[in-house]
């Protein structure tokens, strides 16, 4: 018999991260993303040795040592591990070497992260762009990604968390709005399985892949495939988009009040390569229910369209 899918949400670590685990029965969630620390400063305050065996007791109380990897983390949006910047790299490359440390005491398999911005030119038109090679400043912007990825697995040998570079709109000087930049970064790296990927619904569409229809989605799913691979997908992000597909806006609508489509939830579902990757909400929390009853309606909407795979 099939396992379900590994559906849960991001939630608030208020009060602790144990209560991030807490908060997750009640949204009937199967899988949690978390901040580990607060996201709006470079440095974190070490996690004590009480606070890692709460956490570890909590997930054994949701029954999650269960063998499958259902917590995965989010590193701070201020790191830009493809600043032009010398000394934003170098706080960017400690604050995700801490982000990783903090994930292997915790049992967490991986960190989701932005893969950066090179700051440079403005690309052409991604809508028309999907497939092309680089422009000269991304492809400067991606070596500098694989060198500061290379700095912080020089500084972990033998951690086992990894690192997954997350899909992105494509606005403005962002990497990973194309698939293949993605690739060229983990392919890059001399530790290449340190390195793992993220797919979030809203920023694949919003970039400018249609996912609207099944014979549309097949074709993203089999570029995605022939690209990166998915065995390499550590971690899904399941968000509505607000944008039109190629829109490159970042706004996350809840699931089927948006512009992905069905289609697009579904065909990520389906792939039996990712039965065991856990399927995130980043939708909005408020908005007249609790962020509970919005978890609990968007996960059962994605549940009815599971299917086996």
């Amino acid at each position: 018999m099939r396992l379900p899918r590994l559906l849960g949400s991001h939630l608030s670590a208020a009060g602790g991260l144990v209560e991030a685990v807490a908060r997750s029965q009640p949204a009937q969630c199967a899988a949690l993303q978390v901040f580990t620390r607060n996201q709006h400063q470079w440095r974190g305050r070490p996690l004590s040795a009480d606070e890692i065996a709460a956490w570890r007791q909590a997930l054994r109380w949701r029954g999650w040592n269960d063998g499958r990897a259902r917590v995965i983390s989010h590193a701070s949006y201020l790191i830009n591990i493809a600043s032009p910047s010398a000394e934003a790299r170098s706080r960017s490359i400690r604050a995700l070497r801490e982000e990783l440390e903090r994930c292997e005491a915790l049992g967490i398999g991986g960190a989701v992260l932005h893969p950066g911005a090179h700051l440079g030119q403005r690309p052409p038109e991604r809508r028309q762009a999907l497939g092309a090679a680089p422009t000269t400043d991304e492809a400067a912007g991606i070596a500098r990604a694989i060198d500061s990825l290379d700095a912080v697995h020089a500084a972990l040998p033998g951690v086992r968390a990894r690192t997954l570079l997350e899909t992105t709109v494509g606005a403005g000087t962002t990497l990973g709005g194309i698939f293949a930049h993605l690739s060229r970064i983990a392919n890059g790296v001399r530790e290449p399985e340190r390195i793992g990927f993220c797919i979030d619904s809203c920023h694949v569409t919003a970039a400018g892949y249609d996912m609207s229809t099944d014979e549309s989605a097949a074709r993203v799913m089999e570029e995605l495939v022939r690209v990166c691979g998915l065995a390499r997908v550590g971690a899904v992000h399941f968000n509505d988009s607000v944008g039109a597909c190629g829109s490159h806006r970042d706004r996350h609508a809840h699931i089927g009040e948006g512009t992905c489509g069905a289609a697009c939830f579904r065909a990520i579902l389906c792939a039996k390569e990712l039965a065991d990757v856990p399927m995130i909400l980043e939708t909005p929390k408020g908005g007249g229910l609790d962020g509970h009853e919005w978890d609990r309606r968007n996960l059962n909407l994605l549940r009815a369209l599971e299917q086996p795979a």
